[in-house]
């Protein structure tokens, strides 16, 4: 029967053994690392973020812009909104889409949404929209439907 100064000892010699095996672990994932996290393209940095434009004084088109190592991505969500009778506006969102071919030329986002999605069954064949984001001034930008030519839209950027 172990007395309880040789429990004591063994209890000691695990922990400190346990102790150094995960300061162990800790310094091999250290010097092994992760990658680091990728920079954005410095062209892109004015178009990264969150941007928000509304109708009504309720969200009508909110588009997300990241960079992923260099190449940009995004999707975009529109809100449907509804006038009826004798009642207040409302927004209600729909699926967000992610942004196809997008191109940013330092001053002006160009990008294609699917349209397949928009109003089924009637657009399931549709070809994808193509709008345009020009910025405008700090977190500013006015954007457009150049597909079906819908009025300018002023949008303002946050960040994530």
């Amino acid at each position: 029967m172990k007395t309880r100064s040789a429990k004591t000892r063994n209890a000691k010699t695990m922990f400190a053994s346990l102790f150094a095996l995960l300061v162990f672990a800790a310094g091999a994932v250290a010097q092994t690392g992760m990658p680091p996290a990728p920079t954005p393209a410095p062209g892109n940095a004015a178009i990264l973020g969150v941007w928000r434009a509304q109708m009504d004084g309720l969200p009508a088109v909110t588009l997300t812009i990241t960079d992923e190592s260099g190449s940009l991505a995004g999707a975009v969500l529109f809100y449907l909104h509804r006038r009826d009778e004798g009642k207040p506006v409302t927004a209600s969102p729909g699926v967000p889409e992610p942004l196809m071919n997008l191109i940013f030329d330092g001053q002006t986002l160009t990008f294609q949404v699917s349209h397949r999605r928009a109003h089924p069954p009637a657009t399931l064949s549709d070809p994808p929209v193509s709008f345009r984001m020009k910025l405008t001034g700090a977190n500013k930008a006015s954007g457009t439907n150049l597909t079906e030519g819908s009025p300018e839209f002023e949008f303002v950027r946050s960040d994530y």
